[in-house]
Order: C-alpha cells, then sequence, then structure tokens
C-alpha cells in the first residue's frame, strides 16, 4: 500500500460530509482508533507487513481480465474487471478486515465485531479474525440471515458467533445499530470493523485506504495493458467501499467515474436502495451524508434484490464526490440486474455478485454511449452466495 493516504478535513468532513455524530461514550475510542490508524499507516512495518498478509494470504494483486463476448455481443468498447472476486473469500471485502483486523492487534484489543448484510462482509471478518487468533461476532438481520444462508454457515464455521438482528427490516441497517451497540457496552476491549466507507471518522477514509489496494493495482495494470487510463471507471455502490476503493486512484485523472445504485422495484418510499440518487443529506450511523429518509427525518427501509446494496445511506466522501460532480451516480433496478447476471455468466464463465451485475447492467444499457471506449469495472465479488436468490427468481444461470 504506497499511496499517500488523502485525509478529510478537520473533524472528519469531506466537504458538507462526515464527522462524527455518536454517543459521548464513543468519542474517546474513535480518537484512540483514529490516532492508531495514523500510527499504523505511518509505520513502514505495519504497511509491509499488511502487504505481505494481502499477498500470500489473499492471493493479491488481483489479475484484469478482458470480457471479450459482453463486450462484444453490444457495441465496440473494450471491457477490464478488475477480478476482486478472486480474492481469499470471494469478495474485496477481505482487503479491508485484514487491514483492521491487524490494526486492532496492534492496538491490543481482545475482540472482533461487525455487521454484514450479503454476508461477504462477515465471512472475511470472521477469516482475519481466525487469522489472528481473535474471538468474533457478527451481527446480521434475520431477513439476511435468510437469503444468505451459505455465508453464515461459513462463519459459524471459521469460529464466528453469528448474532440475528430481529428489530426493523432485519435487514443491513439494523444489523449496524446493533452492533454500534455492542460496542458502546464492550468499548475498552472490542475492536468494530465496519465493513464499508460509512460512519463515523476515521471509518470512511479507513476503510476506502485499505480498500484503495483496489485502484492502486488496477490503474497499474490498465497502463501496462493499454498504454493508456481508462475512459470510465464502473463500481456498484451500497455504502460505498469497493467504489471508492477502485475511484480513489483516479481523482486527479481525466477519467470519468459512474457508481451505481440499486434502483430497487420503482423510485417510490421502501422501494430502492438509491441514497445519493432519491436521498437527501441527514445523519446516519454516526456521519452526516445522504440518506433514505422522510419528511420528518425517520428513515425508510431500503430495498434491493441484492442484500449488499439495501442500505439507506452511503459513505460521506461519495456524498462529496456527488455535490461537486466528480463522480456520477446511476440507479438500475432489480430485473436488469438479474438479467445482466445471465448474460455474462454465459458470455464470460464469471458468475458476479449480484451487487457487481447492477454496473454491469449499467454498462450493458449505456453501450451506445460507450462505443470505442475502454472502461474497467470493478467485479467486486462472486455471485455463489447469491444462488439461492437466482434460482427463487428463475434465473438461468
Amino acid at each position: 500500500m504506497t499511496s499517500p493516504v488523502r485525509m478529510p478535513a478537520e473533524r472528519g468532513f469531506f466537504g458538507s460530509f462526515g464527522g462524527r455524530y455518536v454517543p459521548e461514550v464513543l468519542i474517546p475510542a474513535l480518537e484512540e482508533l483514529e490516532n492508531a490508524f495514523n500510527d499504523a499507516v505511518a509505520d513502514k512495518v505495519f504497511n509491509g507487513a499488511l502487504n505481505t498478509v494481502l499477498a500470500d494470504y489473499s492471493g493479491r494483486p488481483t489479475p484484469l481480465t478482458t470480457a471479450m463476448r459482453f463486450a462484444g455481443a453490444r457495441t465496440s468498447f473494450v471491457l477490464e474487471l478488475k477480478r476482486e472476486d478472486l480474492n481469499h473469500t470471494g469478495a474485496h471485502k477481505i482487503n479491508n478486515t485484514l487491514g483492521q483486523v491487524m490494526l486492532a492487534a496492534r492496538m491490543g484489543k481482545e475482540r472482533i465485531i461487525a455487521e454484514t448484510g450479503a454476508g461477504q462482509h462477515g465471512v472475511a471478518t470472521a477469516t482475519a479474525a481466525a487469522l489472528f487468533g481473535l474471538p468474533c461476532a457478527v451481527f446480521m438481520g434475520v431477513e439476511d440471515i435468510a437469503r444468505q444462508a451459505l455465508n453464515v454457515e461459513r462463519m459459524r464455521l471459521l469460529g464466528a458467533e453469528v448474532i440475528p438482528v430481529e428489530s426493523g427490516a432485519g435487514t443491513l441497517k439494523d444489523a449496524v445499530n446493533e452492533a454500534m451497540r455492542d460496542w458502546v457496552r464492550n468499548v475498552a476491549d472490542t475492536f468494530y470493523v465496519l465493513g464499508s466507507a460509512v460512519g463515523p471518522h476515521p471509518y470512511p477514509v479507513m476503510v476506502r485506504h485499505f480498500q484503495s489496494v483496489i485502484g492502486i493495482e488496477a490503474k497499474k495494470q490498465f497502463l501496462e495493458k493499454h498504454g493508456q487510463l481508462p475512459d470510465v471507471v464502473v463500481a456498484c455502490v451500497g455504502g460505498g467501499s469497493n467504489a471508492a476503493g477502485i475511484f480513489y486512484a483516479f481523482l486527479d485523472d481525466p477519467v470519468r467515474l459512474a457508481g451505481i445504485e440499486a434502483g430497487g422495484t420503482g423510485d417510490g418510499p421502501g422501494r430502492h436502495g438509491s441514497s445519493l440518487g432519491l436521498g437527501s443529506p441527514g445523519i446516519f450511523h454516526g456521519s452526516l451524508s445522504y440518506i433514505l429518509q422522510d419528511d420528518d427525518g425517520q428513515i425508510v427501509t431500503a430495498h434491493s434484490i441484492s442484500a449488499g446494496l439495501d442500505y439507506p445511506g452511503v459513505g460521506p466522501e461519495h456524498s462529496s464526490w456527488m455535490t461537486s460532480r466528480r463522480v456520477e451516480y446511476f440507479r438500475v433496478r432489480d430485473e436488469s440486474a438479474l438479467a445482466a447476471t445471465s448474460a455474462f455468466t454465459r458470455d464470460e464463465g464469471i458468475l458476479p455478485a449480484l451487487e457487481t451485475a447492477h454496473a454491469i447492467a449499467w454498462i450493458g444499457e449505456s453501450a451506445a454511449d460507450l462505443a470505442g471506449r475502454k472502461i474497467l469495472l470493478c467485479l467486486s465479488g462472486r455471485g455463489d452466495k447469491d444462488m439461492e436468490i437466482l434460482i427463487s427468481r428463475g434465473a438461468q444461470v
């Protein structure tokens, strides 16, 4: 990890977004975490150890794969896939969990907790905790437990306790709520491994930093392969960690950046997960960002066929990128993501996660506008975890 850390402004703000809106009891813990993170990323020994475990344990660098048939069947664009699905545990999540659990061990913390929606962050956290010999508890909504049963069993096999969350809609936002409550009760010895670039400072910058390895590698690989930068970089956006990770390396370059949110089944309340496209600024889970809320400021339940995109908020850095117009954000419906999953799997022999399928669908739908372009897609994870959903919806994959 050789890229310098682009820090937010004082008190963790990216422009107007971010901050630290938490109970008083958590302020010392967040200050401790911020200081420990700043010390660690400036430490050559820590960075060297992290780079070694990313290479020898997770399998980095992940390759760049040209999607020949999917692109060729639509129009004349070049599509390169940054293969985060080939990481150990099958998604980009391991980049962040290895970094955070190593930081927890450095801080002398004795217990790991996490939240998860699609289950990939839970699996990656349980994996990292097992590697470093730390007990782990993962909070997961009952709705997500039902549709991600395979990942639940993987977490348990790795030694983690999976704690069902029945409150609210039983999805990711409710799992985050319970994880934060646990952290408040056990803050002295517990490290909360937050799974996306959301939450109170320093989590957004910390998660983005550990995920920036995606963009750092991809930029170098693309230049070596094509002798130029991509014209467009595309990634799906829920909380926004894989997108922040790949966008970060291209922020200062003349490259179009496109983030794809969950359009769900429509634009009405409770039918989508498009916090940036259809939300408004508000405070949620410890930071000020775009969120889904009603006229009274109450959180509106998000929906997506993908368990990783049904979060009613987004990272504050994404909110800043949208308002500054550095990144464009679009939304894709459930049915389009399902169709893209089938088409892409048949064309490329790669089963993408439903999260990534939203970005693939947008590329397919935008094919005419992308003609002649060189496109880089963050393939954030593999779709094995989604097979029960795909079977239930009749997707022929």
